[in-house]
């Protein structure tokens, strides 16, 4: 997540970057405005403008006064409706909060955080279009243009671009006080997992009279990580670990019953764990970490080699189901550590360990030159209680433990 965008406010109204007031400057953004500034007519504008040029038209042939004074009733409203949308968006500013963590297929929220930094005047009547679009992994991009493309298909890849994009409005009903803040909520599904940007598109006004349409494109975006989706399995019998008579005790973070340590607390820890004699001493929430025994939990060991899973929707599933079994044996207090391909293992001790193992099957494809899916080596990974995947059958996939079907999705 990029959060140095996510803390940042956007828009007229930033503090910090006023210019200076002068009255040709004024009157020079009235006629030229801003970049990424637009006004358009609405159809009750365009209606008023052929009005006003009809009246105009008939006004300079019989010198009618009152034709004349129509006329300038006409340009006047046109005139104080710009003037009034210009001074209705001026000293708002805006800005994003994406709520983490975010999974394919179920819902998510995105807040919108605006403030009215004028003295005076309130704001009406704003609108916002956002928009979410993954982000094309740049292994797959390449220079190209449409002269040297062989069968490119702009047309086609715009398409299949603006298919993946969601796009959502929200609209600021009430009205905005000067010096107050307000918050508005875009609750969207990410269809797939991966990388994900999620974007401020433009804000827009009627306000006052609903002739003229205003609207500022924004640059404000944040860049997240969705999840792989959680799914359904099957256990088998000899998914039970294996512990060794005698229960031996190890020194990392576990459910045993000797004290290893004590720790900072961490969002996520049980507030049984707290100690509240050296939390009360040192004026700091501290937790106690127990050892964990030896053999009684699991190690994932992911392989994606490309030519054994030829099949997306395959591959889509063995991720789904690695997440979801990482998920559940850390719950369960019986995750070791986790290892992709042939890096080196990561111990799980915490929630840290578990989501940034989550963030990296996020964005994880198929890789051509791996090995095939032989047992892996005392180096890789642990040697007791390594669970593997591999497929089972045309669509679903399977886990092993130590050479036998542990779970099935």
């Amino acid at each position: 997540m990029n959060a140095r965008d996510l803390n940042a406010w956007s828009g007229p109204g930033l503090r910090g970057v006023r210019r200076r007031f002068t009255w040709n400057g004024l009157l020079w953004s009235l006629v030229w405005p801003q970049r990424s500034h637009r006004v358009l007519p609405t159809t009750a504008g365009l209606v008023l403008i052929g009005l006003a040029m009809g009246i105009g038209t008939a006004a300079y042939n019989s010198s009618s006064n009152i034709l004349f004074i129509t006329l300038s009733l006409l340009l006047t409203c046109l005139i104080l409706s710009g003037v009034l949308s210009w001074l209705n968006l001026r000293g708002v500013a805006w800005r994003l909060r994406v709520t983490p963590p975010l999974r394919a297929g179920q819902e998510a929220t995105v807040t919108l955080e605006l403030r009215n930094g004028k003295k005076f005047l309130p704001t009406y009547g704003l609108w916002f279009e956002l928009a979410a679009r993954p982000i094309a992994d740049a292994r797959d991009q390449r220079p190209e243009s449409t002269w040297t493309g062989r069968d490119l298909d702009v047309r086609k890849i715009l398409a299949q671009t603006d298919a993946a994009t969601q796009r959502g409005q929200l609209a600021c009903r009430t009205r905005l006080d000067p010096g107050y803040e307000s918050r508005l909520e875009w609750i969207f599904k990410p269809a797939n997992r991966g990388a994900l940007r999620v974007e401020l598109a433009s804000v827009g006004s009627l306000f006052p009279f609903g002739f003229l349409k205003k609207s500022i494109g924004t640059e404000l975006r944040a860049d997240v990580v969705v999840w792989p989706a959680p799914v359904e399995y099957r256990r088998h019998a000899v998914a039970t670990a294996r512990r060794p008579a005698g229960g031996e005790h190890v020194t990392r973070a576990g459910s045993g019953g000797d004290l290893l340590a004590l720790r900072r607390y961490e969002s996520g820890d049980s507030h049984r764990l707290i100690h509240w004699k050296a939390s009360a001493r040192t004026r700091t929430l501290l937790v106690r970490q127990f050892s964990a025994e030896s053999a009684e939990g699991f190690s994932l060991w992911l392989r994606m080699d490309a030519e054994v899973w030829t099949k997306p929707e395959q591959f889509e599933l063995l991720v789904s189901f690695c997440a979801t079994l990482a998920e559940d044996l850390f719950r369960a207090g019986r995750l070791m550590s986790v290892a992709l391909d042939d890096a080196p293992p990561l111990p799980v001790r915490r929630v840290g360990d578990l989501e940034a193992f989550l963030d990296q099957l996020a964005v994880v494809r198929p890789a051509k030159g791996n090995s095939s899916l032989a047992s892996p080596s005392p180096r890789a990974i642990a040697k007791q209680n390594v669970m593997t995947f591999a497929p089972d059958g045309a669509r679903g996939v399977a886990a092993y433990v130590d050479g036998k079907k542990a779970a099935t999705a």
